[in-house]
């Protein structure tokens, strides 16, 4: 699918999702055949084995640009920056909102303050050290939840913050107590839970749950977890506790977002993004990336929950407001290409596990390669209008015309170039535009009417 392609600038809400199959006919009103059902058989091994603690059709966003994102490298967000981001993820649908602690700055604090006072649908959230003092800021804030956190792993304990893991306990179960006494929704996280005693952090989280807190953390803070790794971990978690499980995964190893699924999986209700997954070093679990994933796994769930229409929208002010590119690899809204155009044009399903109009996307068949198939060049020849007065094997003619290469190589001329029906060959010499191939298309039909 084209990230050049325009996404719904606004966003329209996403309509309630209906249930489709891989046969529908293409539709009249796309190009390229595009078929609107997109999916698998009914035996495909892309179906997710459901069982009783999992999570996949039902899971949470907690939405970290804001936070997580403000420490990637080029992150200057002012408040009219912030207030554009935080209103776009509530156009999208996250459920959290989370900010940075009203601790780091006074501007954080008066962010944190201003953005709670929006009216947002979404929860806001902050994020803070697990203490008396960021408690009570974070409070005075007016945000609907406070997250806590606090290094469980030797390696922070020992050089972070010096604490042994009973006065973790001591600490968190006080501030903990204080957050609930004021009505606010409050999450307790280990850091760097992969490198903790799994022992010590499964006594902490029980006593955490006991003591009433909404959801506790899971964090692989330097993102050196695997999908089994996570599995475990909160498998053996949702044995341990009743209340809701947050993931937190850093992407160091590449393994974010199959992290953030495999969490789902094992019982986990909430999992962390940011847009584009920017963040500390080279950031969490993007946030259309792990919609990409979810869309496939959970199709009626994601498409009638978040607004899909308004991520390219999204996705662009986050990268304008950091001062990147998106990537062109970048799940959904990226810009890829392929050599498969006869399958795709009869049936997108073929080799399509995403439907791009449900991200409010097209699709464009690139036909400017020396390995573009006559198929592409027919659907273009239909796009121009054109596709009545050609023959397929006119067509395979205009695909390219084995007289080009001597011609061109003795003429150097591009005219007789263009008059001469050359696609593949003129592709072999040079990269092409769009414009190169239509004026070969549209040369070749002015030849036919002479």
């Amino acid at each position: 699918m084209c990230g050049t392609c325009n996404g719904d600038a606004t966003g329209a809400a996403p309509p309630a999702a209906n249930s489709t199959t891989d046969n529908a006919a293409p539709s009249a009103s796309t190009s390229n055949g595009v078929y609107p059902a997109q999916g698998n058989p009914a035996s495909s091994p892309y179906q997710s084995v459901q069982d009783y603690i999992s999570n996949v059709g039902r899971f949470k966003i907690i939405e970290s640009t804001l936070r997580e994102g403000e420490q990637f490298a080029n992150a200057f967000f002012d408040i009219d920056t912030k207030i554009k981001i935080a209103k776009a993820l509530d156009n999208f649908g996250v459920d959290y909102i989370e900010l940075t602690s009203p601790v780091a700055s006074q501007a954080s604090y008066d962010d944190c303050k201003a953005i709670c006072q929006l009216g947002l649908k979404a929860k806001i959230l902050t994020h803070v050290r697990c203490n008396m003092e960021d408690a009570k800021k974070a409070v005075e804030c007016g945000v609907d939840g406070v997250d806590l956190v606090i290094g469980t792993s030797s390696f922070l304990r020992e050089y972070s913050h010096g604490k042994s893991m009973d006065m973790i306990r001591s600490i968190a179960l006080e501030v903990i107590d204080y957050v609930k006494s004021k009505g606010v929704e409050v999450r307790f996280s280990s850091e760097d839970s992969f490198r903790s005693n799994l022992v010590d952090i499964l006594h902490l989280y029980q006593a955490c749950d006991k003591a009433g807190v909404d959801r506790v953390g899971v964090a692989d803070t330097v993102g050196g977890a695997t999908p089994r790794m996570v599995y475990d971990l909160i498998r053996t978690l949702r044995g341990c506790v009743g209340c809701d499980i947050e993931t937190h995964f850093h992407d160091d190893t590449g393994c974010a977002v199959a992290n953030a699924h495999s969490a789902l999986e094992a019982g986990a209700t909430h999992v962390d993004t940011s847009v584009l997954g920017i963040g500390e070093r080279n950031g969490i679990t993007p946030l259309g990336a792990l919609m990409a994933r979810m869309v496939v796994t959970a199709p009626d769930y994601v498409k009638s929950k978040y607004n899909l229409k308004a991520l390219k929208s999204l996705e662009t002010l986050v990268a304008d407001a950091v001062q990147v590119n998106i990537p062109f690899n970048n799940p959904v809204t990226g810009f890829c290409a392929g050599i498969h155009a006869k399958a795709i044009l009869a049936n997108p399903s073929t080799y399509e596990i995403i439907d791009p109009h449900d991200f409010g996307m097209t699709r464009y068949v690139s036909i400017n390669s020396r390995i573009t198939g006559w198929n592409a060049v027919k659907a273009r020849i239909e796009q121009l209008g054109l596709g009545s007065e050609f023959s397929d094997d006119q067509v395979k003619e205009v695909y390219g015309s084995p007289l080009f290469s001597a011609v061109f190589h003795y003429t150097g001329d591009i005219d007789t170039m263009r008059r001469t029906a050359k696609i593949k060959q003129m592709a072999d010499i040079r990269p092409l535009a769009i414009d190169d191939t239509d004026s070969i298309i549209r040369s070749y039909h002015l030849d036919l009417k002479v």
